[in-house]
């Protein structure tokens, strides 16, 4: 999902005539395709493959004097860090970001860094660091009119709110999360929600609950092709070894005959009062 809101929510003055000056660069390859196939690789868990793309694009991007070209290409390398915590690459590519938001006078490579930063320190588990930094990542976002990525760290900072045992505020922030979705598009069947949900069941001890939401996040990332993010793929693999732990094999066995025809809508309504 990060990967769609950087391809398309960002602005830059002057970005058409220093991408063509880019793609002269490279005729053969397109920097921006180069860049879906650096997030591709990602997913497949490729971390050397895909950083070498991201690296290609932040010089092709520096040479074409492309900010956007030069800021996407650092925050895929900041994704990358996240794998390894590597929280020092981390911070040398955040200072890269807050450089290329005061040249450029773009504000959203800083709503950048922090969704970065914030994403990074969930996965290591500083809740108030995190926090903090979905924070920041939410105010510029909505400030700037970047809804997407507005919409999206309202889904992420639910995870902060259930780990510090807010379950109310995390209710708030997932009903918030999936209202959004739906006034961006009233048709959207979004299942990538469907994982704080799965966490905030098994936090308050429903883990029949739990373990269907669970079930049907998997059936449906299967059917769309989606692939969770570090961060997300966490606290999911955390919902089913707990599942695993509490429910015996014939319930949950039932549980998954039974959600084989469950929706996102169903489950919302089911689940998120």
């Amino acid at each position: 999902m990060l990967a769609i809101i950087l391809l398309a929510s960002c602005s830059v003055p002057n970005e058409n005539s220093s991408d063509e000056k880019a793609q002269e660069l490279v005729p053969e390859e397109s920097p921006k395709e180069m860049l879906k196939q650096a997030y591709q690789l990602f997913k497949e868990g490729k971390d050397a493959e895909s950083i070498q793309l991201a690296n290609r694009v932040l010089e092709i991007g520096r040479e074409a004097k492309n900010d956007t070209l030069t800021g996407r290409a650092l925050t895929s390398l900041c994704r990358n860090s996240q794998r390894k915590l590597d929280t020092s690459r981390l911070a040398e590519l955040s200072i890269e970001l807050s450089d290329l938001a005061a040249s450029s006078g773009n504000q959203q490579w800083l709503m950048y860094r922090a969704h970065m930063n914030a994403e990074m320190w969930r996965l290591i588990g500083n809740m108030d660091r995190a926090e903090n930094f979905y924070n920041e990542s939410m105010r510029i976002s909505f400030e700037t009119g970047a809804m997407g990525m507005y919409t999206i760290d309202h889904f992420n900072k639910s995870f902060v709110s259930i780990a510090k045992g807010d379950f109310e505020t995390a209710s708030g922030l997932i009903k918030k999360y999936y209202q959004l979705r739906k006034e961006a598009d009233p048709e959207a069947d979004d299942a990538y929600g469907l994982i704080a949900l799965a966490y905030l069941l098994e936090q308050q001890g429903n883990y029949k609950g739990a373990h269907e939401v669970a079930t049907v996040t998997r059936r449906l990332f299967k059917e769309q092709n989606l692939f969770p993010e570090p961060p997300d793929e966490k606290p999911l693999s955390q919902v089913e070894a707990k599942v695993k732990e509490m429910l015996d094999p014939a319930t949950s066995a039932e549980i998954s005959k039974n959600s084989v025809s469950a929706s996102v809508s169903s489950l919302l309504e089911k689940y998120l009062k």
